[in-house]
């Protein structure tokens, strides 16, 4: 039986926060080399490694605040706006004032450290206080109890387990931006501008598709169900019914305008979206590459909420290909597309399972002692 010990994190490694070079000091930031991390560069950062952040701060930047250097293995653990997202350094670096990372102890192994923290995020983040956000200070991250398997060749079984999985949906999303990268790549060589031939005329977004508002969630109506509810960003839960049909385009309308994702399957598009509702003799494949295209902030309105008007939106001006062209370049993309729709599809199981099986091994309840790995 594999043997645990009741701990604080301090004792599994140091606790150091972070700090921000003044910006109004560009020699702070000029020409600077050194990788500083803030909250944000996490935001939309899907991978378990991070090497850099948005921007690099100068020797003269570091220096001048109480930020530290860090080194590769280092568990970086955001402590404000918001509390628990979690990345391993691949390299030295520095954060500013929004994190409590841990630099484990040798005796720790570094990978174990960054899925304890996963899996008591709830935890963590409930023990935050402030009025305008919450926080969790330095000394409730030391002094937060954890308990952990004694040995380290146990702990590193566990987290090889769950970074077994972890290692396919990595790997899945990186032939899945190849894949993307593929398809653009040849949408721009080929299907965005006129080439010599006249199979090219002047329109706009209008004369290609419909955009429609999205829908309310019925509030009638329980949310479970197959169907992915998409929101601005992501999505944001499943539900029983439908609202679009595939291949569908769905696009930030409010808050996060723009951004269009396509769908291979039936989607409901939540009300701070703009969706497909109707390709008007057009290739749904190619629309989607040429909507990529535009750059959505031209079109923002709203002050306190950024939004997106769909007349604005449908009267920008395209050269527009022949529907032959159009379905010449959809043929490549809907094998490309299809390719990276199973992916996406298994990602989601596999994310499933590592979820699932993330408490059973973190408290113990799954014995590591006899698994060969």
């Amino acid at each position: 039986m594999t043997e645990w010990k009741e701990c604080t994190l301090s004792e599994l490694g140091m606790i150091v926060g972070g700090a921000t070079p003044s910006t109004k000091v560009t020699e702070n930031y000029e020409n600077g080399v050194i990788p500083w991390i803030t909250p944000k560069d996490l935001s939309q950062h899907r991978n378990r490694y991070i090497s850099h952040g948005e921007r690099n701060i100068s020797e003269r930047g570091l220096s001048s605040c109480s930020t530290r250097m860090m080194p590769k293995g280092t568990i970086l653990f955001s402590s404000r706006a918001p509390i628990g997202y979690v990345a391993i350094a691949t390299q030295s670096v520095c954060t500013n004032q929004g994190f409590k990372s841990i630099v484990p102890n040798d005796n720790v192994d570094s990978m174990f450290i960054y899925y304890l923290l996963k899996y008591e995020k709830d935890a963590i983040e409930s023990l935050g206080s402030g009025t305008t956000f919450k926080e969790v200070s330095g000394n409730t991250m030391k002094n937060f109890v954890v308990t952990v398997p004694v040995k380290r060749e146990v702990q590193s079984k566990i987290a090889s387990i769950l970074g077994t999985l972890d290692d396919k949906i990595e790997l899945n999303e990186r032939i899945n931006d190849n894949l993307e990268q593929q398809i653009f790549a040849l949408y721009h060589s080929k299907y965005q501008y006129p080439s010599s031939n006249n199979c090219w005329h002047d329109g706009c977004v209008g004369d290609v598709v419909t955009l429609q508002r999205g829908y309310d969630l019925p509030k009638d109506k329980i949310i479970n169900g197959v169907y992915p509810v998409v929101g601005s960003t992501n999505t944001v839960a499943y539900h029983r019914d439908f609202t679009t049909e595939p291949p569908c385009i769905i696009m930030g309308r409010s808050g996060n305008i723009g951004k269009p994702r396509l769908y291979l399957q039936r989607c409901w598009a939540h009300n701070t979206t703009l969706f497909s509702k109707e390709f008007r003799d057009s290739n749904p494949f190619w629309v989607y590459a040429t909507l990529c295209s535009i750059d959505y902030g031209q079109f923002r309105g709203g002050s306190a909420v950024p939004t997106l008007n769909r007349n604005h939106v449908h009267k920008y001006p395209l050269a527009i290909p022949s529907k032959k062209l159009q379905d010449e370049f959809g043929e490549f993309a809907l094998v490309l597309y299809s390719m990276i729709s199973k992916n996406i599809v298994q990602n989601e199981k596999l994310n499933a399972l590592r979820n699932a099986l993330l408490p059973k091994l973190m408290s113990g309840e799954i014995d590591v002692s006899n698994i060969d790995l």
